[in-house]
């Protein structure tokens, strides 16, 4: 009975139950996509133009293709529709390009992941494509947040909120990206992400120096590098690192340890060869060298004569820009530091003047270069009026301006303010127009020991005045 019984268990499946088995095809089976490659395939030779309605039809293709091979071809549809639009210069349809109806089924139809490396890879792909273009990317930038933040998309937001305030930075709206930047640290902290943490915090930074906060800038580019000690930092993004840190180390004077710092930039970018970032790198530690020499040469101080007649090879930059860096390198902007240091070592006022005129594009369009030769340009001034008034003890002004060939106005506020610096002692007798030079007088040693002795007592006696109030107060 019991063999029966298992008998009749087995017989209670019947097999011809079961649903009938369908023939399962791989994914790449599914769909047919030949004629979406050779749509692809044809916009080789076209031109921009041409290429926006072919890639828009694979796009928006009635068929609503989704498989792993369709997929794959819109998304390389998506990238070249980006670069179409850049080239034809049709800005406004690349601000809507990702949140608009064109791309909205793709990202319908595939996962999150995937989606967030399709807009990451399109925004960087256009701010590649179209860099001067800065307010059509704060704009695309804009339109993303808009759209993660409808979609409830955190990360992918966060990430351009980050790329956000970086086009902010170079459009100057510092206060705006201060802002951004301070309430998206406060997420990053949270979630502990540290390869954006490290992001940020850079881009913190080079706002805060923007700002002339030198301390918060600081402050930030430290947060950075403790960020990207505990992960693993790209090439490109530890150059951008040790690029900031070379600049706050020449805003503080230390030029030395600014060039080795500008120097492992300039390398990483080197073997990367990427010449647009590269470039600024060598012209920062070509001026690194100029300042670093003629700091010392100068030495602007109450003594005239000091520093004035120097060796002239101490702004000598020759040997940076020679043999194979030389000639990779080679163009206007390596010619205009070389033109600012051969100005310089001559002490040559006029010419430097004449070459800032000559190169306004590569000296004045960056922040740091154009602070510290605006301040190398006032060293120079103050150099050549001290050694054209050294032999005098009374000069008209308007003989001084002559000398040194700019105008009177200009002299005269000069060394009024030079007086007032401390750089000589003398006044202007404006009534004459006459600049009275007076030696330095010898410090009274005994007058000045005098003063710190009777400074001494006063500390004495306050302490004991003290000490006596407390020990009044303990009695009673």
């Amino acid at each position: 009975m019991s063999g029966e019984g298992e008998k009749m268990e087995v017989e209670t499946l019947p097999t011809a139950a079961a649903p009938p088995a369908e023939h399962v095809k791989p994914d790449d089976e599914e769909e047919d996509c030949s004629d979406l490659a050779t749509l692809l395939d044809s916009i080789d030779d076209k031109t921009a133009a041409d290429k926006i309605p072919i890639l828009t039809s694979v796009l928006n293709e009635p068929s609503n293709r989704y498989g792993p091979t369709a997929s794959a071809l819109k998304e390389r549809a998506v990238y070249a529709l980006a670069r179409a639009y850049c080239e034809d210069n049709r800005h406004d349809e690349v601000v809507t390009l990702l949140t608009g109806t064109a791309c909205a089924p793709f990202f319908a139809n595939i996962t999150k992941a995937k989606t967030a490396k399709v807009v990451r890879a399109v925004l960087d792909a256009v701010c590649t494509l179209a860099p001067e273009e800065l307010d059509m990317q704060s704009q695309i930038c804009r339109n993303i947040i808009a759209w993660c933040q409808s979609e409830k998309r955190t990360f992918l937001r966060q990430r351009v909120e980050a790329k956000l305030a970086s086009v902010l930075f170079q459009q100057d709206k510092f206060g705006e990206a201060v802002t951004l930047v301070d309430n998206l640290l406060v997420e990053l902290k949270k979630l502990d992400d540290k390869q954006l943490l490290v992001e940020v915090h850079l881009v913190e930074s080079k706002i805060h120096h923007g700002l002339r906060g030198m301390a918060k800038s600081k402050a930030a580019l430290t947060a950075s590098r403790t960020n990207a000690n505990a992960i693993y930092v790209a090439p490109a993004l530890q150059s951008e690192i040790d690029l900031m840190s070379g600049v706050l180390h020449c805003e503080e004077g230390d030029f030395d340890t600014a060039h080795s710092y500008f120097l492992e930039a300039f390398e990483q970018l080197d073997q990367m060869d990427d010449r647009e970032k590269a470039v600024p790198c060598l012209k920062y530690m070509m001026l690194c060298k100029i300042l670093d020499g003629l700091s010392k040469a100068l030495g602007i101080s109450a003594k005239g004569n000091m520093g004035i007649r120097s060796d002239r090879n101490d702004a000598d930059i020759s040997g940076m820009i020679t043999g194979k860096r030389g000639v990779k390198y080679a163009g206007s902007d390596v010619e205009a530091m070389s033109a600012i240091a051969a100005a310089a070592s001559k002490r040559s006022l006029k010419e430097y003047e004449a070459v800032l005129v000559k190169y306004p594009h590569e000296l004045q369009d960056d922040l740091l270069i154009k602070h510290h030769l605006s301040t190398l340009q006032e060293q120079l001034l103050e150099s050549n009026l001290i050694r054209i008034i050294e032999p005098y003890s009374c000069v008209e002004i308007d003989h001084v301006a002559n000398l040194i060939e700019m105008a009177l106005p200009v002299v005269e506020k000069k060394l009024s303010q030079m007086i007032l610096d401390g750089k000589f002692n003398g006044i202007l007798d404006q009534g004459k127009g006459q600049l009275i030079v007076y030696e330095d007088a010898d410090t009274d040693k005994a007058t000045e020991k005098g003063l710190k002795v009777i400074e001494n007592m006063d500390k004495v006696v306050s302490s004991l005045f003290s000490r006596s109030q407390n020990l009044r107060s303990m009695m009673v």
